[in-house]
């Protein structure tokens, strides 16, 4: 069978939309419109309208939406914090997760083009992708609050919705369902590379970039290695396959990271393009394994 008509088929029986259905044009004009609102950090008046903007969006669709609120503890003291799920009930009992945050560094002028906005545009397309197919999986949208450090990054000064978020989970059943967990944060660069995550999931990371090298997309995924802390680690300690998709090469010397250089003329509608299409391919080709 040809690959296109092997993908068909696959995409067929996982009940999917093919990954040309995702649009990379939607995606960065997603993210154009919550940088538009300015920086965003948790707590923030702008924050808040971009957690009304994301609800806003994705009530449309068929699929329950969840207000994950939560109180985090940070070194400033007590900030009120909302995860946003946006959950496709599938027929199995298994899942997936597709994560990122939505929250910018508190910092003068940052606006987070790449990091933060880039992973909740992708969400929102990602969403109206997955509306309205019938699945055998669950599927999970995850906006995560709070993966900034409020301070300096440390172990309870970073991640605040994600860990908040595996541990409910933990308790409740839910991860325990889920086949694999896929983070995804500052993948809108135009000169994207991608780091191969040492800490992530093997088998779930190497099916991604096996589905990416298929796609041609190698010079994307490169293997070049590094050790990220981001929001897959707390599904990690929890023994979920979880997976940081992430570029960290962001201008020279990472040049543009937290700072006011992070800009929407940074990303590139091939960018999510690239992104949105394996995620679709690869969210098949999990939900097609028992």
């Amino acid at each position: 069978m040809l690959r296109s008509q092997a993908l068909i088929a696959l995409f067929a029986l996982s009940g999917i939309a093919s990954a040309a259905d995702f649009s990379g044009e939607a995606a960065l004009e997603n993210t154009r419109k919550l940088v538009a609102l300015g920086p965003r950090w948790s707590g923030s008046p702008a924050h808040a309208k971009m957690q009304s903007m994301i609800l806003a969006s994705v009530r449309k669709y068929k699929a329950e939406v969840i207000e994950d609120d939560f109180q985090a503890q940070t070194p400033t003291g007590a900030v009120a914090m909302k995860n946003i799920i946006v959950r496709f009930a599938g027929n199995s009992a298994k899942a997936i997760a597709i994560t990122g945050h939505y929250d910018t560094k508190k910092m003068p002028n940052f606006v987070g083009a790449n990091d933060g906005g880039s992973s909740a545009g992708t969400l929102l397309e990602m969403a109206r992708a997955l509306n309205g197919m019938a699945r055998r999986d669950t599927v999970y949208l995850v906006f995560f609050d709070g993966e900034e450090a409020v301070r300096d990054w440390t172990a309870t000064d970073s991640v605040y919705g994600s860990r908040h978020l595996a541990e409910k989970w933990s308790k409740d059943g839910t991860l325990g369902k889920l086949k694999a967990l896929i983070n995804v944060d500052m993948t809108g660069d135009k000169d994207l590379n991608l780091v191969y995550e040492l800490g992530s999931n093997s088998e779930i990371r190497d099916l991604i970039w096996n589905t990416a090298n298929g796609r041609g997309y190698g010079r994307y995924f490169t293997r070049q290695s590094q050790s990220i802390e981001d929001d897959h680690v707390p599904f990690l300690k929890y023994g979920v396959k979880a997976v940081d998709l992430i570029d960290f090469d962001y201008g020279d010397n990472m040049a543009y990271w937290h700072t006011p250089l992070d800009t929407m003329d940074k990303l590139s509608a091939k960018s999510f393009q690239v992104i949105g299409n394996v995620l679709m391919e690869v969210i098949a080709r999990i939900e097609d394994k028992q």
